[in-house]
């Protein structure tokens, strides 16, 4: 393993949601900080500065949570090169606690482009020579399990969506503040939207709950996002979301970030979704009955 550390810290408790835990938004807020440093350790110290003529242009990321992290819990990350073409590679990255667990990992493909124009290009000699030193492998237990990793041709539109039924789970427009160096929506935003519209997808029937005396929440333990176009200050945004089905212990969701002007997809996410008890923190495993309502709200094949 020739991994680096590109990010160190903590949990703040602003940073965690009603489950008690760190946000799916900040992890990969924290994913982006950890790729600036490894940014820096392949000779480009100014990728994400205002300044940058070169940046790296994520196009998609894998993610496995794998254990939780709570308020004022330290963690550091680690980052290497996993593999590289002529203009992309793929980047890992790992979040670990303190005792040397993972929390999560992150596969990271992102494109060495021109800053404003977003336009990929090859990656000079020096880079590659330093991407070599850096060659690591995703270790063992945090790779892809639940979800592949294979090209997709996104079916995401809002036309289908509507057509499908889709739930509306968030409307807005990406503020200026949300934004990177160059203009472009940062990429945790699209995590963030996710993450906020989620309690529109379970309104009044989170699964998983018996009776009054167990206090249940969800959680997500895989995620894979891919950025289509990026949207930027102004731009509105509508998303939808639905269930592609799943068995006793987890849920496929799947996340249409949609132009409601265009009707083009700004990005997809497929998730996979627990259930689990607030006071154990344990998942919880759906009885045959609860499962069966839930799968008869499925939609056959939605996907990326």
């Amino acid at each position: 393993m020739a991994e680096v550390e590109v990010w160190r810290g903590s949990v703040e408790a602003w940073e965690c949601d009603e489950m008690g835990h760190l946000n799916v938004g900040f992890y990969v807020a924290r994913s982006m900080e950890g790729l600036a440093g490894l940014a820096a350790e392949l000779g480009m110290p100014h990728a994400f500065a205002p300044g940058a003529e070169a940046t790296l242009l994520v196009r998609e990321q894998h993610i496995r949570f794998l254990r939780e992290a709570r308020a004022g819990a330290p963690l550091s990350m680690t980052g290497g090169v996993l593999s590289l073409d002529e203009t992309e590679a793929r980047f890992g990255l790992v979040l670990r606690h303190a005792d040397g667990q993972i929390a999560a990992s992150f596969q990271t493909v992102a494109a060495h482009a021109t800053a404003r124009e977003g336009q990929a290009f090859p990656w000079p000699d020096r880079i590659r020579l330093r991407a070599e030193a850096l060659a690591c492998e995703a270790p063992a237990n945090a790779g892809p399990r639940s979800i592949g990793l294979a090209p997709v041709t996104t079916q995401a539109s809002l036309a289908r969506a509507e057509a499908l039924g889709l739930t509306a789970t968030g409307t807005g427009v990406v503020a200026a503040h949300g934004c990177d160096a160059f203009g472009r929506m940062r990429v945790e935003g699209f995590m963030q939207r996710l993450s906020a519209g989620v309690p529109h997808l379970f309104s009044g029937r989170r699964l998983g709950k018996v009776g009054e005396s167990r206090r249940v929440g969800g959680a997500a333990v895989e995620y894979r996002l891919i950025h289509h176009a990026w949207p930027r200050a102004g731009d509105r945004f509508a998303l939808r979301s639905g269930s592609a089905g799943g068995d006793a212990r987890i849920r496929r969701l799947v996340h249409w970030l949609l132009d409601p002007v265009t009707g083009q997809p700004w990005g997809s996410a497929e998730a996979i979704a627990v259930s689990f008890d607030l006071d154990t923190r344990k998942l919880i495993e759906l009885p045959p009955e609860e499962l069966a309502r839930a799968n008869a709200d499925a939609i056959p094949g939605l996907g990326l």
